[in-house]
């Protein structure tokens, strides 16, 4: 919360405080800094103060770290001093500013809502100085200083800040092009704020915006593209301003005019918009506010928070169009792990409910709609996160008692939203919302969805559109039950005519008594320990089941083993649990026992035993013990029954279906099982038993059923994931090694030590998880995944022994702007290789970019180091592609999608590269067999070629100068047969004498007007040069 100045009583001069509060540390730390500059400064002339902070700063990393934030704070709070202070920090720093950015960061992220107006414009002042100074890192602190500006906020403060900000990336345009996240970054925040400087005032800052913005969109699309889906959500809301609708409808109808690489609508909505987009919106303290509430308050006690932050953030008009942010924030961001959702802390789909029964603005409820369901529209199960879609379904389900118009609105909402998104779309709209619904069912987030759609408190034509729209989730339609109870919907025709949410002020589940923020930070911050705060452990007191829960089954159960079961519940120790439960197992395994009980009896189990499956499974600490004391659950007793039979035994196919049965009720019950396997000693060599599981589930096949076990692991605990990853590729090789699947599920929530653990894994020989058949393809399914999970892949394929050229050709499907990762690791294991005849080839294949130096900077490189090797393979090359018909290489060049090897790329690829080593001393191109080649192609090549990479034949020219044949006659070569050229050059050895002396020769004895001539006929090429 921002302190008023005016009432504020300013104790020092960097940040606004009162007399009651206590100094801030980092702010004594600043003043003491200023002192140390101020006493070795003080009563010198400038010449003398230089040098006197320069040899402090030369004395250790103390004294540069004093002097640079002494400057710092100076530049701050002394606007007099800011350009001789800059002018001195640029001087003495010693780490490119790393201690000043690192300061910047700090103050932006914990104290920027406090900073004096001084400070805060001379901050702004220096941001600015360190963008057009080209500061590395100067990216990421204008990235942070964008999410100071608040949406929903049109204050003066704010209002500078966002055109101040807005004035750096436009003063600064080339530098921004550099970075594409910042391009990114900047269109999302930009394109967000314009909605909010629509009043007559404000016209001129939203025309800059929008200029701003769709410069970057036409320029730098495919940069935009990274945005996902919600690039078109934010384009959607914009899109009636003159400038943009242009720009929509070639978006919708035009996609080549943006970019060749664009296909079209469709690409860019199944495309997920990463988290830090959705986070750019919301500004530190709203961020840690949230946070707070969705990781530490109770549910009933949520009020005053809800209160607060309602008086800060949302009681203007002006920001109602914050709401939209803040749902994106919860649904794409805020992931509570399973102890906090299994808690009674305040779950998300109360503060969206919050945010939809409060809203005051038409518009903004239906784009606070549109935001909820946005990742329904097209959601993947495959790309996608079921905690994205979550909210809206429980949003929905918990309303319908208390708010029944909240869930009516919002099925209205996602009914008419299929046909009405965008039309020529309508197929794959339908598609993703079955698909949300479909997985929500799978994942057991509802058990069953006919009593939300088929429910008498919605009215007879809602329910009959729900019937229409998804009949496999509806019940058969039942009598008609309504009465008062009915909720009426109004009539909507389009998207922008959606059903506006109903008020309700009444108590409620969304807004219950108790609690507040305290207005001060320390609570959340505590001394910087953010992370720690925000990590919770299980409350204390376990959720007993309720007897009610299964008493229904017990009924069903035959006396004999109703009294285990209500054993078995009453019972309060593991020891008890143990023992009650193998008493079940031999009643399940005797020959009378009826198996029309089994899935009674295993939906008595699973509700008995849910608590065994929530929290970590893996021990912190792994040893022998901890690792046998944490399979001694009831629920294990029947793996080791398991374990201990041998599958001809009848009681064997008994435990199976009865694992099956449970199976059904509880799906983590499959990597419990392969935990038990392999951690404990009595499944030692056991893990085959899995497969018998798998078949005797209803799904029947161990490839689905390891990949369903494996993903519910990866959701559940992350370590445990990584524990059973060496085991899973050991034992299922034919399952996991050709799994792009599996492998994308370790690779997206690994951290870089379990990364370097898995890595150390394959380097002993305990884990292979790429093999030679199949690792290319797995490779290229890789290059559509987040940044760090392509790194990881790669991490771990170099840790393997493979040979590089098996997975080579993945370059043909690299291109320079979409694949950095895949072309950067590429770049760094090839250069580590002795170029082969397949490596070249490839390399060159690749097609010629100003941008693109990958191929000139590996062919520098082992021009170094492997010059011979390098010049046969690429003479072969140039050999048997010249000899190709001009009409085949272009109809081979055409003919694919991946790039094809032509004589035309081998001679751009050569030229670049003679260009490159042309202020060098590496004589590559002096070779017999690079000279022999030219000299073969451009024997027979056209004149077209021959003018375009004249200077790169002339060095095969200058080649015959040792020879007796007057300089003129060279002309004249080109006329003469391939064949007689190359037995002129036959004589190696006469040439390798004179070699040394041709260089010196070659001044004295050229004659001068030809090589005018020459290079007069290259100038025709100059630009494709």
């Amino acid at each position: 919360m921002e302190p008023s100045p005016a009432k504020g009583k300013p104790q020092g001069r960097l940040l606004v405080s009162t007399t009651l509060d206590a100094k801030d540390e980092l702010e004594e730390r600043l003043e003491r800094c200023v002192a140390i500059v101020t006493s070795l400064t003080n009563g010198l002339s400038e010449r003398e103060a230089n040098d006197a902070i320069t040899a402090n700063v030369c004395k250790g990393p103390q004294q540069h770290e004093e002097v640079c934030l002494g400057l710092f704070a100076l530049l701050l709070t002394e606007p007099s001093q800011a350009q001789r202070c800059y002018r001195d920090l640029t001087l003495v720093n010693r780490d490119g500013m790393n201690v000043i950015l690192i300061k910047i960061n700090q103050i932006l992220m914990e104290k920027f809502l406090k900073l004096q107006d001084v400070c805060r414009t001379q901050l702004v002042w220096l941001v600015r100085e360190l963008v057009k100074s080209g500061v590395i890192g100067a990216d990421g602190i204008l990235m942070t200083l964008m999410k100071q500006i608040a949406g929903g906020d049109i204050t003066n403060k704010n209002l500078w800040l966002a055109e101040n900000v807005l004035d750096i990336v436009v003063e600064q345009r080339e530098w921004v092009l550099k970075s594409g996240m910042l391009i990114a970054m900047s269109v999302y925040t930009y394109l967000r704020l314009i909605v909010d400087h629509g009043t007559p005032a404000l016209l001129v800052l939203r025309q800059k915006e929008v200029d701003f913005c769709i410069g970057l969109l036409r320029e730098k699309f495919m940069e935009c593209f990274i945005i996902g889906r919600d690039l078109v959500r934010l384009l959607q809301i914009v899109a009636r301003i003159p400038e943009m609708e242009l720009l929509w409808k070639d978006l919708l109808h035009n996609p080549q005019a943006l970019s060749p690489q664009f296909t079209g609508l469709l690409q860019l909505l199944t495309a997920r918009t990463s988290r830090k987009f959705l986070a750019c919106r919301l500004t530190p303290d709203m961020e840690t506010k949230l946070l707070f509430m969705t990781s530490r308050v109770r549910f009933g006690q949520q009020k005053r928070y809800q209160d607060w932050f309602q008086r800060q953030y949302l009681s203007t008009a002006e920001s109602q169009s914050l709401r939209c942010d803040l749902i994106r924030y919860i649904c794409g961001v805020v992931h509570p792990s399973n102890e906090v959702l299994s808690s009674d802390i305040l779950p998300r789909w109360a503060i969206i409910g919050w945010l939809l029964t409060t809203c005051t603005s038409n518009v903004a409820a239906s784009n606070a709609k549109l935001a909820l369901f946005y990742d329904w529209l097209f959601f993947s199960p495959e790309k996608d996160s079921i905690m994205n879609i979550e909210p809206a379904i429980l949003v929905m389900h918990h309303s319908m008692k208390p708010h029944p118009a909240i869930t009516a609105t919002l099925l209205d909402f996602m009914c008419r939203i299929i046909p009405h998104f965008f039309p020529p779309l309508e197929g794959q709209v339908r598609q993703g919302v079955f698909n949300s619904l479909t997985f929500i069912m799978e994942k057991r987030v509802l058990a069953h969805l006919a009593p939300l759609f088929d429910n008498p408190k919605l009215d007879r034509e809602l329910r009959s559109m729900l019937r229409e729209r998804f009949p496999e989730f509806c019940s058969s339609p039942s009598p008609p039950t309504e009465g008062r109870d009915e909720v009426k919907m109004e009539e909507s025709v389009s998207l922008e005519m959606d059903n506006h949410v109903l008020l309700d002020k009444e108590g409620g589940c969304y807004d219950n008594t108790e609690a507040a923020f305290s207005d001060d930070e320390e609570e959340i911050n505590n001394k910087g320990n953010k992370k720690r705060e925000f990590r919770f452990h299980p409350i204390k007191e376990a959720i007993i089941e309720e007897p009610a829960d299964i008493t229904p089954y017990v009924d069903q159960l035959d006396d004999m083993m109703k009294e285990k079961v209500l054993q078995l519940q009453k019972g309060s120790d593991t020891e008890t649990h143990c023992e009650v439960m193998q008493e079940i197992v031999d009643l399940i395994l005797e020959e009378d026992f009826d198996s029309e009980q089994m899935s009674t009896l295993a939906s008595c189990l699973a509700e008995l035993f849910k608590g065994h499956f929530r929290g970590d499974v893996l021990p912190d600490e792994i040893t022998e013990e901890s690792l046998e004391e944490s399979v001694c659950k009831p629920v294990c007793l029947v793996f080791r029954n398991l374990c201990q039979m041998q599958e001809d035994n009848s009681g064997f196919s008994v435990l199976l279906e009865m694992l099956a049965e449970l199976y059904q009720k509880q799906p983590k019950i499959g990597y419990h099982l392969l935990y038990y396997l392999k951690a404990s000693k009595a499944a030692m060599g056991k893990m085959s038993l899995y497969e018998s599981f798998a078949q005797a589930t209803a799904l029947g096949d161990l490839h689905t059923c390891l990949m369903m076990d494996m993903k519910a692991c990866q959701e559940d605990d992350i370590r445990l994931l990584c524990y059973l990853t060496p085991s899973i590729y050991t034992e299922f090789p034919d399952e996991t090694l050709r799994s792009a699947e599996l492998l994308n599920m370790i690779v997206a929530v690994i951290d870089s030590t379990q990364l370097q653990e898995l890595m150390c894994h394959v380097m002993i020989g305990n884990l292979v998880m790429f093999r030679k058949d199949s690792v290319l393809n797995i490779l290229i399914q890789s290059l559509d995944w987040e940044t760090f999970e392509q790194y990881s892949t790669w991490q771990l394929f170099l840790a393997h022994s493979i040979p590089l050229e098996t997975i080579i050709p993945i370059l043909q499907h690299l291109k320079y702007k979409e694949h950095p990762e895949a072309l950067s690791c590429l770049l760094l294991q090839l250069r580590r290789e002795k170029p082969s005849g397949e490596m070249v080839k490839m390399v060159l294949s690749r097609p010629c970019h100003p941008e693109d130096q990958f191929t000139t900077s590996i062919l520098r490189h082992w021009a170094a180091k492997h010059d011979d090797v390098l010049g046969e393979h690429i003479k072969a090359l140039l050999i048997k592609n010249n000899n190709l018909p001009r009409k085949r290489q272009s109809l081979r060049s055409s003919s694919s999608k991946l790039a094809q090897l032509t004589l035309e790329q081998i001679l751009e690829h050569m030229d670049n590269l003679r260009l490159n080593l042309s202020n060098t001393k590496n004589s590559f191109f002096t070779q017999t067999p690079i000279l022999q080649a030219l000299q073969h192609v451009q024997a027979s090549c056209d004149e077209a070629h021959k003018m375009r990479f004249s200077d790169l034949f002339s060095l095969a020219e200058e080649y015959e100068e040792p020879s007796s044949k007057p300089p003129k006659s060279r002309r004249k070569a080109p006329a003469s047969s391939p064949r007689s050229r190359k037995g002129a050059a036959t004589p190696v050895s006469n040439e390798e004498e004179s070699a040394s002396s041709s260089a010196s020769e070659e001044e004295d004895s050229k004659p001068k007007a030809p090589k005018r001539k020459r290079k007069g006929s290259s100038a025709v090429a100059s630009d494709s040069d």
